[in-house]
């Protein structure tokens, strides 16, 4: 009769199979990561794949802290583990014990370390950084003479000021030996005194393209340049330890342009700004100095015997205008009452009388004759009319009442 086993016995039998088997016993497995899941445990599970086929992968939590980074979906790995079997489900997979990057991972794996020990010696802190002057006459730049990167910041430094000098320095910008010619193109421009702005930077291109930027030599020649430093690398998603380190970093190198160069327009605008503001400036210092001046003046004046002198002799001058002025006041006043007095005077006047047919009867003293009991008959009177005197002599007296 044939043997027969249980599930348990065959999946315990295939098991040490792979325990006997030194291959499988110590492993490399390259791929992609796919299925990627993180228990609560802390144990990942991932399935590794290439073009063809897959394998299970399990990498238990007491493994994670020697990761060389956080694992992700579609990341390539290289897993170093032993094959076996998981006896309940008899599905064999690879239990991993270490994970190195592959390729680009790998690249990316040490840009991240650079980038971690950069920063924590401090080239990346913000106070440090150098400011990039306003108005540049020289600027410097380190890129490839024959690539898009120069013809699109000479352009456009072309567009924006004619007055720009440029000098350029012909470096490699990839590939073996480009990392030493950018160190190499700093140096020299910063011992340039006159440039104002050195530009370092390239197109686009993918992480190893861009590499010689993410070389930890030419991070600590732009920290050290004293000259101002744009980084202008690839596109704007593009990110090398260049960015970090410079004074100032452009998204492209046409953008490195634009920043380090002001257009002639601007300039002409900030001129008229600032020529208004100067001129706001020194009108209201003048009228500010104008006014201390007139006040220190003014406690001059008062504290100076003439001023007083002065202001006693305006006061003189006032009163006697003052004076003038009532005694005129006064002057019309009384000869309107004397007009006034003159004219009940030439009322009352006898003269008034005479020119009416009346009649100034006086006697021989002189006294005026107002009653025929005051005149005796043969009485010489003297009678004054308007035009002369009459001497009459009174014949016969009569009396005659009027009312």
């Amino acid at each position: 009769m044939k043997n027969i086993f249980s599930v348990g016995q065959v999946n315990a039998y295939i098991k040490n199979v792979f325990v006997q088997d030194y291959v499988l016993n110590d492993i490399w497995v390259k791929g992609e990561i796919s299925n990627y899941k993180k228990h609560s445990s802390g144990h990942i599970y991932f399935t590794l794949k290439d073009q063809t086929s897959a394998i299970s992968c399990v990498l238990f939590n007491r493994y994670t802290d020697l990761l060389p980074c956080e694992l992700e979906e579609g990341m390539n790995i290289v897993a170093r583990g032993y094959v076996s079997v998981y006896e309940r489900t008899g599905q064999y997979q690879v239990y991993v014990q270490q994970v190195q990057l592959d390729g680009i991972g790998a690249l990316y794996q040490k840009f991240e370390e650079l980038k971690r020990r950069l920063e924590k010696e401090g080239l990346f802190r913000q106070d440090i950084k150098k400011a990039i002057p306003k108005f540049p006459k020289k600027i410097g730049i380190i890129t490839s003479p024959t690539g898009a990167a120069i013809e699109d910041i000479k352009n456009v430094i072309k567009r924006r000021n004619t007055c720009i000098e440029v000098v350029l320095y012909p470096s490699l910008v990839q590939g073996q030996g480009a990392s030493l010619d950018i160190v190499k193109g700093i140096q020299t421009l910063d011992k340039i005194q006159d440039i104002d702005i050195i530009i370092v930077g390239r197109g686009g291109g993918s992480i190893e393209d861009l590499w010689a930027f993410n070389e930890e030599k030419v991070a600590y020649a732009i920290y050290h340049a004293k000259t101002p430093i744009i980084s202008a690398v690839g596109h704007e998603t593009d990110f090398t330890i260049a960015d970090f380190v410079s004074d100032l970093r452009a998204p492209t190198p046409s953008a490195a342009a634009e920043l380090a160069v002001p257009s002639m327009d601007m300039i002409d605008e900030m001129m008229n700004q600032y020529q208004y503001k100067l001129n706001t400036i020194i009108t209201r210092k003048f009228e500010h100095f104008y006014n201390i001046i007139k006040q220190q003046q003014l406690r001059m004046n008062y504290t100076n015997p003439l001023y007083h002198i002065q202001q006693n002799q305006q006061y003189l001058m006032e009163l006697e205008n003052k004076m003038d002025y009532l005694i005129e006041s006064k002057l019309i006043q009384y000869n309107h009452k004397i007009e006034l007095f003159h004219e009940r005077l030439k009322a009352l006047s006898p003269y008034r009388s005479l020119k009416k047919g009346m009649a100034h009867i006086t006697d021989a003293n002189g006294e005026i004759v107002s009653s025929i009991n005051h005149i005796e008959t043969n009485q010489t009177l003297k009678v004054q009319l308007v035009d002369g005197e009459l001497k009459v002599n009174v014949n016969e007296i009569k009396e005659k009442r009027w009312e």
